[in-house]
């Protein structure tokens, strides 16, 4: 599922691409992708314009001329990709809007969505979502207010979105790894100097993620080299049996309340 750095290399991406421009065409092939029927749809977002891309946790925004917005969660398997002119992909697309010949496909969104929101929905949605981590009011001083108040393992705590939002499955493990902490301690066990070093491993695993173009299967343009860069530098997400390029030692997948869990047992303490 993509996250923090996926979305927001998806933000600035498709910000340089869409804003400014007109949506000239709308085509919905399922109706369960949107919140509202395919006709108030396709009424509604045809003939206005982009005006703005912005990113809220694993969210992306499309601010919209009228005053609403277009809200997408790829969740499982969800992409975005924009086709210009003669270009096609061979892949499933729920909503398709077009900017003249230029088109963003929204494909794979099966469990995603992408829906169709006043400001007051949106400021619905994000009302229980906890801080941007990447923002300047993310501080140390904050980092170790919210911390003081939590209990339970390292791993469930960091991909809970009402605690921190945007990190998920993979950065989880990744930040664990970058602080030398196993995702199976207790966070309210957690020495002070333990804690400082996991919140700047927090800042310093999801810059690293959005500098390698985030951890996506597919480019977001032709032409593309950015975009699945993270792929390829992973610590340990997706790397079970290979060995720690800190230490030599074997990374480990486990599992840890239900999810898949990768770290190297020498060197995480």
């Amino acid at each position: 599922m993509p996250e923090l750095p996926e979305m927001e290399t998806y933000r600035t991406k498709l910000a340089e691409r869409v804003t400014g421009q007109t949506i000239t065409a709308v085509e919905v092939t399922r109706e369960k992708t949107i919140n509202v029927p395919v006709e108030q749809f396709v009424k509604e977002v045809q003939g206005a314009s982009i005006t703005g891309v912005e990113r809220r946790a694993k969210y992306v925004i499309f601010k919209l001329s009228t005053g609403k917005s277009l809200l997408v969660h790829l969740m499982l398997g969800g992409l975005m990709h924009v086709a210009e002119a003669g270009e096609d992909l061979e892949r499933t697309k729920q909503v398709i809007l077009s900017f003249g010949e230029r088109k963003l496909l929204f494909i794979g969104l099966r469990l995603g969505y992408l829906h169709l929101l006043t400001e007051e929905q949106l400021a619905e949605t994000f009302r229980e979502l906890g801080p941007e981590p990447l923002e300047p009011a993310f501080t140390l001083a904050a980092f170790l207010e919210l911390m003081e108040k939590k209990r339970g393992a390292l791993k469930t705590t960091l991909v809970n979105q009402k605690f921190i939002a945007g990190i998920g499955n993979l950065y989880s493990d990744e930040i664990c790894y970058h602080a030398q902490l196993l995702p199976t301690r207790q966070t309210n066990e957690l020495a002070h100097q333990e804690k400082e070093n996991l919140y700047r491993s927090i800042l310093a695993v999801l810059k690293r993620g959005i500098q390698y173009g985030g951890y996506i299967d597919l480019p977001i343009f032709k032409g593309d080299t950015v975009t699945g860069g993270y792929n390829d530098h992973c610590f340990v997400y997706d790397r079970e049996g290979e060995p720690c390029d800190r230490c030599g030692q074997t990374i480990i997948k486990d599992e840890i309340s239900s999810r898949k869990t990768f770290y190297c047992k020498n060197c995480q303490q």
